[in-house]
């Protein structure tokens, strides 16, 4: 057309980004983001963040014999009784003992196997700020109690743990999920780390609830 030529270009518009979407229009998912606290201590303690993450520690490495002595007593309470009635009852014999050859059997591979699983598996972590567990056997529970959290710290140790000179530390939290065990400690560290939650948690601002 007459007169017409070249005029300025306009710059691309940008719409407005769409709740649950980014500006380059992929959608968001918040079941993946990792939700935090943030807490402020006192006594000259700096401020720390706490994070859904793996804990860092093994237990001591004399869990994976008490934890098969644990295995062995349950297979032995299982497959003795049964076996000793086999033993006693000619006409059921077969039928007492053939499930307690069976459970004796799984009950030997449960022992040569599972606690070193478990080992590998299960971890702990206590900072400034919080208490980190990881446990679980085919479902794995992360654990986080903040510091602000924590009611009551205790220590535990059974005549088998005492044995082989494991403890449990116990932190009782205001979560509906319950207490958090650390099973599995030496009981030295498990002392030490019930005298440091103990300092952190009296240092920490909050009512626990």
């Amino acid at each position: 057309m007459p007169g017409s030529g070249p005029g300025k270009r306009r710059p691309p518009s940008h719409p407005a980004p769409v709740p649950g979407y980014d500006a380059d229009g992929a959608q968001i998912h918040p079941e993946a983001e990792v939700r935090s606290v943030t807490g402020n201590y006192d006594s000259g303690m700096t401020s720390s963040r706490t994070t859904l993450r793996p804990p860092q520690h093994q237990f001591d490495p004399r869990v994976k014999p008490w934890w098969r002595a644990q295995l062995a007593i349950a297979t032995g309470v299982l497959a003795v009784p049964l076996a000793v009635l086999g033993l006693l009852i000619a006409p059921a014999r077969w039928w007492l003992l053939g499930p307690a050859v069976v459970i004796a059997v799984i009950g030997l591979a449960s022992l040569a196997t599972l606690p070193v699983w478990w080992h590998r598996v299960h971890r702990w972590e206590v900072t400034d700020a919080a208490v980190y567990t990881l446990t679980g056997y085919f479902w794995r529970t992360w654990r986080i109690a903040p510091m602000s959290r924590i009611q009551t710290v205790d220590t535990t140790q059974g005549p088998l743990q005492r044995s082989f000179g494991l403890s449990t530390l116990v932190v009782t939290t205001a979560s509906s999920a319950g207490e958090i065990k650390l099973e599995g400690l030496e009981q030295d560290q498990a002392a030490a780390l019930a005298e440091r939650l103990t300092r952190l948690t009296d240092a920490t601002p909050g009512d626990a609830t």
